[in-house]
């Protein structure tokens, strides 16, 4: 018998349960989320004070010293293990040191997108800062009037891609993850949407702003390359299954228009390759409609060449694969 039931068959009223003190979530104050916005946007103008090289090469050294005291190191690691068994241990050493230096660029170049977008040169694509190939192709899905769907991934500064299409004139609606601080969102959203166009929070009602967008024969641009929890599929991504997000799939089923691939890559040089793939030859079913289990592994086909040919610059920071 309970030490409660007991003092009940006595007649004693039982013993009030002390309640635990409450913690203070202070990451989710309003105070914290101004002053968190407060000093990014402070760390933001003391790296554009720096300019862009010197920024590049101190955010680089910082996360080169940083970073594999974060639990993220691990995760990268032990993913580049298992997708890479076949490479020696200095090999993936290399990938992982890579992995973080990219990521200090693409921290650094996100305070110069509009500079970077204004190093492509129209007249010279091919030896320019910013180099592209498939611009017939990009021409005629800006100019055809019909809906399209583009599949990114995060290698090099992926970020770029959006700000190049919207500099060139293509219409698009870009899915984001907007930040949870108020602040930072805000701010987010109007250096994006001023470089890259319409931006739909992913979270509240998007698929009515993207649905709406290719009605009117605008193009979906959307990274592919991380794990989905909610409305997902597992597909296999390097031999192993992974949640991933079927919506460019269904898209393309529903309007049966073209699925294109985009990335960017650094070059040794320092500038970025951008490339647009021609269009995709996605699985079709017994009515010859798009299958969308089988096409959602064909797009992550795509994307795991893509991480083969440079593994460096890929996010392995993110944990792909957990389910």
């Amino acid at each position: 018998m309970s030490d409660d039931a007991a003092r009940a068959a006595e007649g004693t009223p039982p013993r009030k349960k002390k309640r635990k003190p409450r913690r203070l979530k202070l990451t989710r104050t309003p105070v914290f989320f101004r002053l968190s916005a407060g000093l990014l946007r402070g760390g933001m103008g003391l790296v554009h004070r720096l300019g862009r090289e010197r920024a590049t090469r101190m955010v680089s050294g910082l996360l080169r010293t940083v970073g594999p005291l974060f639990p993220e190191h691990r995760t990268a690691k032990a993913s580049i293990a298992a997708a890479f068994p076949e490479k020696t241990a200095a090999e993936r050493a290399a990938i992982l040191a890579g992995t973080w230096d990219n990521f200090a660029r693409v921290i650094a170049e996100f305070v110069f997108l509009e500079e970077l977008a204004a190093e492509l040169d129209p007249g010279d694509l091919e030896g320019g800062r910013i180099s592209v190939s498939g611009y017939e192709q990009f021409l005629a899905l800006r100019d055809d009037g019909k809906p399209a769907i583009i599949v990114a991934a995060h290698l090099a500064n992926w970020e770029v891609l959006g700000v190049v299409a919207h500099r060139f004139g293509l219409k698009t609606v870009l899915p984001f993850r907007a930040p949870r601080n108020m602040h930072l969102a805000g701010d987010m959203l109007a250096q994006r949407e001023a470089l890259m166009g319409t931006l739909v929070d992913s979270g509240r009602g998007a698929s009515f702003e993207i649905a709406a967008a290719l009605d009117r024969g605008d193009h979906l641009g959307m990274l592919v390359d991380q794990r989905l929890n909610r409305g997902s599929i597992d597909v296999p991504f390097f031999g192993r299954p992974a949640r991933t997000n079927p919506l460019p799939a269904k898209l393309a089923r529903h309007y049966e228009c073209p699925v294109h691939g985009a990335r960017a890559i650094r070059r040794p040089d320092g500038g970025l390759h951008l490339e647009l793939t021609t269009a995709l030859e996605l699985p079709r079913d017994g009515e010859w409609r798009i299958d969308v289990n089988a096409a959602t592994a064909a797009i992550n086909r795509l994307v795991e060449g893509w991480v083969r040919e440079h593994p460096e610059q890929w996010f392995w920071l993110h944990d792909r694969w957990r389910h």
